[in-house]
């Protein structure tokens, strides 16, 4: 009986009412809150910031991905917690705490990461690159000639792109926009100089906003050469006088907003989903402000001013000592110092790529496993293309879920429907901040003849899937690429990601199936190998977890050891609890979110959780179950999320070829659980610390798959 019959036969025997039985509820004693949870993860890019083994022009990247995913943060969750709020929400998180705990406690762990990431940026990182040379420097230390030449820049090529944006009775308090730079200013009328002809009354002192134009580059080099700049907003401040003639204005302070981000879009209600979508994508822009960051030096009394004219509380204001924005100061980082920066490695290029005549004859021969970036994307493309140009291939058919502006596949697919090909692409607009690019990608593909599907109502389509039909002789042969993840190369050198091509034929009856129910109106609810979210997916889950609990109350080998990026969903953690509890060993590599709490006496203390966070951002899935001995591994584009399993469409798909399972269990699996130099044990009370170094040799997971060993 082949493994997977047996799972089958298990869903069987572990009834849907059986599934659903917890140990007990979860409760705050038993989870983790999902905010602060997520906030952790922030804190552990910053420790790579931190880290100074680290290259000094990667810590600087790591500072910018943080301060990135701290906006990101308070767009889409804070400003979720403060809706909850305002509209006065009794529901507590599941840990038990209100809306209002949880701002107060997001923002007392937060306000130490940013005094870190600040001093980090001005104590150390920017001292050590000026020893480097490569200088950030202040207006005031440049020379009489260079503070010259700034100035004819700033007439050139500044000036014409800046509208200051006074308040007075007839122009009421600007409209700022999100995450940009903006200098906030009081400018006062001499009081001995001439009214204008149309003024009665001299009008004393304005508050004026002028935006940091996003046109011109934030990082303005000194003289020809750039390893020299000073900060756009310095040489606005400098030549301020040019703005207000005959004025006095005063000291220049800077600050920034944050605003909500989230789009709600009520499906039901959107006849034309993708017009509805381009209307709240220009009103995103508009959103709630949730945030206000000021420099550590502006006056009270203006803090004050700003925050009220927000709309914000004094809780919402976050006062830095240093740069703004510093994600514009990855410029640096785009400049030709491989000294600075990580050594770069070429990807590994497969023989069985490198010496084909056809990629389908290669799938089919047996099927191929890809471990990106270690292994070249050309893979994925060239699979795109060949189908592009092969004859015989007749439909191409693909999910597409982030792409990026300058992807190739778009392209590719744009070329089979011009050949004649049957091209079917199922785009998801919801992608959150790739929409923009996702609507363009499907206007260029709907002009070019491609069948353009938007998705189902209530669904996003997360799931990483290809299927090429291609005439062989007189039978139609399917071909199956299954990823955990984007369809989007540029991601695919900094993002870890499994793939797997298959000819298998029931595999590719189910991608059929699949794309069907996508395409068209169909309710398959069954499927001979692929584990389909949310049709069966959870179900498997839980009852394959069920048989690992079986197996150990037999005494048969039992475990569970999976590879994630996010844990929250209530149901699976209550099933891994009930696993703990009849003593199966379970091991989580887990990269942001875990609401599970490990290591709990009596609850799961037979469950260990670690997060690795280095040079590339994992992102590969996969799940390995000991069954007795008999080993079954799955790769798929699901994590253990509500959303994952309830309401977005997810494919996961099983490994059947031996020589990749042993591959996935004991060259990846094994890789990550041995890492004791990148990877953090979560603790019972949701600290994350360095994996206890037991005296063996120091082991880097990432750095050794870059080895090729």
């Amino acid at each position: 009986m082949s493994t997977l019959i047996k799972a089958e036969a298990q869903v069987r025997e572990f009834p849907l009412e059986r599934v659903q039985t917890a140990p007990g509820p979860a409760g705050s004693n038993t989870l983790f809150n999902r905010e602060l949870s997520l906030l952790e993860f922030h804190r552990r890019v910053l420790e790579e910031a931190l880290d100074e083994n680290n290259p000094l022009l990667e810590r600087l990247k790591f500072l910018s991905i943080f301060e990135s995913n701290i906006d990101e943060f308070f767009m889409i969750r804070v400003s979720g917690l403060k809706e909850e709020f305002d509209e006065k929400v009794k529901e507590l998180s599941p840990d038990g705490l209100t809306p209002e705990q949880q701002l107060r406690e997001i923002r007392q762990r937060l306000l130490p990461m940013v005094e870190q990431e600040m001093r980090c940026l001005t104590t150390d990182i920017l001292p050590k690159l000026k020893q480097q040379g490569l200088s950030i420097v202040s207006y005031d230390s440049l020379t009489a000639y260079e503070q010259n030449s700034l100035k004819n820049y700033f007439q050139d090529k500044i000036f014409p792109l800046l509208t200051p944006m006074a308040v007075d009775p007839s122009h009421p308090f600007p409209y700022i926009s999100p995450l940009s730079v903006n200098l906030a200013l009081t400018v006062d009328s001499p009081a001995e100089a001439p009214l204008m002809e149309f003024e009665s009354v001299n009008t004393g002192s304005r508050f004026v906003r002028i935006k940091v134009s996003s046109i011109a580059p934030r990082l303005v080099p000194v003289g020809f050469s750039n390893n020299k700049v000073v900060l756009l907003e310095d040489v606005i401040e400098a030549n301020i006088n040019s703005l207000f003639p005959g004025m006095n204005p005063g000291q220049c302070h800077r600050f920034r907003v944050t605003r909500d981000a989230d789009i709600e879009i009520r499906e039901e209600e959107a006849n034309d989903l993708l017009s509805h979508l381009k209307k709240e994508l220009r009103m995103r822009r508009f959103g709630t402000p949730v945030r206000l960051e000021v420099s550590a030096n502006m006056p009270r009394e203006l803090v004050t001013y700003l925050s009220q004219s927000l709309g914000l509380d004094p809780e919402d204001v976050y006062e830095l000592n240093g740069p703004l924005a510093i994600q514009d100061f990855m410029a640096l980082y785009d400049l030709d110092r491989p000294d600075l920066k990580d050594e770069p490695f070429e990807p590994f290029v497969p023989s069985w790529f490198s010496a084909r005549t056809s990629i389908f004859e290669c799938i089919k021969a047996r099927e191929r496993l890809l471990h990106h970036p270690y292994d070249t994307y050309d893979c994925v493309t060239q699979f795109i293309n060949e189908a592009v140009e092969d004859p015989d291939v007749l439909a191409i058919k693909i999910c597409l879920y982030r792409t990026g502006p300058n992807s190739p596949i778009p392209p590719a697919l744009i070329r089979a429907s011009e050949k004649g090909k049957q091209v079917t692409a199922l785009i998801e607009l919801k992608a959150r901040f790739d929409e923009e690019h996702n609507i363009e990608w499907a206007q260029k593909l709907e002009e070019a003849g491609v069948h353009v599907v938007y998705g189902i109502v209530g669904l996003k389509i997360h799931s990483k899937l290809t299927l090429i039909v291609r005439r062989e002789g007189d039978v139609l042969k399917r071909y199956v690429h299954i990823a955990s993840g984007n369809y989007n190369p540029t991601t695919s050198c900094t993002y870890t990601d499994l793939g797997l091509f298959t000819a298998d034929d029931q595999m590719g009856e189910d991608a059929t199936e699949l794309f069907n129910f996508l395409t068209g109106w169909s309710r398959q609810k069954n499927y001979r190998k692929l584990l389909v979210s949310p049709i069966n997916l959870r179900d498997w889950l839980n009852a394959l977890v069920d048989r690992e609990i079986e197996h150990k109350r037999a005494g048969r080998p039992s475990g569970i050891v999976a590879k994630f990026n996010r844990l929250a969903d209530r149901q699976i953690i209550d099933k891994l609890y009930q696993a703990s509890q009849a003593g199966v060993p379970i091991r989580l590599v887990v990269r942001g979110i875990c609401m599970l709490r490990p290591g709990v006496p009596g609850l799961s203390e037979n469950i260990t959780v670690r997060s690795i966070v280095g040079r590339f951002l994992e992102h590969s899935r996969v799940l390995c179950l000991t069954n007795g001995g008999e080993e079954e591994v799955y790769i798929g584009s699901a994590d253990w999320m509500s959303r994952n399993l309830r309401h977005r469409v997810e494919v996961v798909a099983p490994i059947v070829d031996p020589e990749w399972k042993r591959f996935l269990i004991d060259n990846l699996l094994d890789v990550y659980l041995r890492d004791n130099v990148k990877a953090r044990q979560l603790l019972p009370d949701g600290r994350y610390v360095s994996v206890p170094f037991d005296g063996s040799k120091r082991f880097d997971a990432q750095t050794h798959f870059i080895r090729g060993n």
